[in-house]
């Protein structure tokens, strides 16, 4: 692919942010649906790296809890 044929920063700029309002304007369910799963997934990696840090639970002892 030609180098000249690539949109410069300023137009994806400006493609991206045409898009992201074309995406909210007619697709905002589905827009909020994934912005949402993102978020969930940003939330549940630091939940990870947290935990990581704290001391480990036991199986027996997380089983026990489920099962109360």
């Amino acid at each position: 692919m030609a180098t000249d044929t690539l949109p410069d920063t300023e137009q994806t700029k400006t493609l991206l942010k045409e898009a992201l309002i074309e995406l909210l304007q007619e697709r905002r369910p589905e827009f909020q649906e994934v912005l949402l799963e993102a978020l969930e997934e940003v939330a549940f990696e630091k939940a990870i790296q947290a935990g990581r840090r704290d001391e480990f639970v036991s199986e027996d002892k997380i089983r026990a809890i489920l099962e109360e």
